[in-house]
This record gives C-alpha cells, structure tokens and sequence, in this order.
C-alpha cells in the first residue's frame, strides 16, 4: 500500500497560515517541498489550492471540495475525503509513486490525520499570528527518524528545520 504523506511548515504555535497565506517565507523549505512532493499525487484543500493560484506542476493536483471552482488541467476536484484517497491510490499505482502528499489546509490535515503514515513538517522557529493551524499530535503515535536544518537564503522571513516523524504502528 501507498504512504500517506503529510507536507507542512508549522509553527512554533501550531500555525500553518494566516489570511490564505503562510506567514513567513523560507526558501529552503519550497524547494523541499517540490522535491518531496514531485511525480506524487497531492491532496489539498480549496481554500490551500486557491491561495497556491495554480496546479503544482508534475504532479495529479486533487483537490477536495465541496464546491465547483475552476480548476485546470491537471486538477480533480472530488468532493471528501475518502474519494480523494482512491484517486490518489489509483494514481499512485498508475506512476509507481510510493507516496500521496498530503499539502493542507488545516481541515484536511484534521480529517486525513489517521490514515497518515508520515509526516515531513518543517518546524518554523516563530510564532506568528494565524488563522489556520495543524492538528495536534499523539506524541506516542510518531517516531522521529530524521532532523536536518533548513539552509538561510537572503529573503528568509523565518529559520526553520526539517523534521520527519513516521507512524508507530503497534501489533
């Protein structure tokens, strides 16, 4: 079966965005973002795909909605969850991609937060206002297995580190 992938800058406060934004901007974690999520299937919210303002190239953009919006080329809109899941497993199949990306917002994480299987969060060393948060953790469900600092490029609003934390599975 597929891992299931979450992708998120967080906070130090829990915030993942603020006014159909991320509050801060840290080069690095983008182009980690493209590099993990690239050939993959990804799933996101409306609202995260209108504030993105475009399909992520290279990749099946599937987004969940309950609304009709205009999508493109390269999109699917279905209206929950458990639809998107099957598409994207299908098309994980299709590709032999060994992940689904899942890319937010905070309602989708919430919701898809106990098929995950993975999770690549950059933590973001600040605290800024939101009005979008990630879900709160189990901390004896997930094991760190890897930790690496973001590189600083001029422009940086923010420092931030690369954390994957990987489900434990008990028998």
């Amino acid at each position: 079966m597929t891992r299931i992938a979450f992708v998120a800058a967080v906070a130090a406060n829990g915030v993942i965005g603020a006014g159909g934004g991320l509050p801060w901007h840290i080069r690095a974690d983008l182009r980690r973002f493209r590099a993990i999520t690239m050939g993959k299937p990804v799933i996101m919210g409306r609202r995260t795909f209108e504030s993105i303002g475009r399909p992520l190239d290279g990749r099946l953009n599937i987004v969940v909605s309950r609304r009709r919006i205009e999508a493109g080329t390269d999109v699917e809109v279905l209206a929950d969850w458990p639809a998107a899941l099957s598409r994207a497993q299908t098309e994980a199949a299709r590709t032999h991609a060994d992940e689904i990306c899942v890319i937010g917002g905070g309602q989708i994480y919430a919701h898809a937060l106990p098929d995950a299987d993975r999770l690549y969060l950059t933590r973001v060393d600040a605290a800024p206002p939101g009005d979008t948060y990630f879900p709160t953790l189990e901390v004896e469900d997930w094991q760190e297995t890897a930790r690496e600092a973001l590189p600083e490029s001029p422009g940086d609003t923010a420092r931030g580190e690369l954390v994957v934390l990987d489900r434990v599975r008990r028998a």
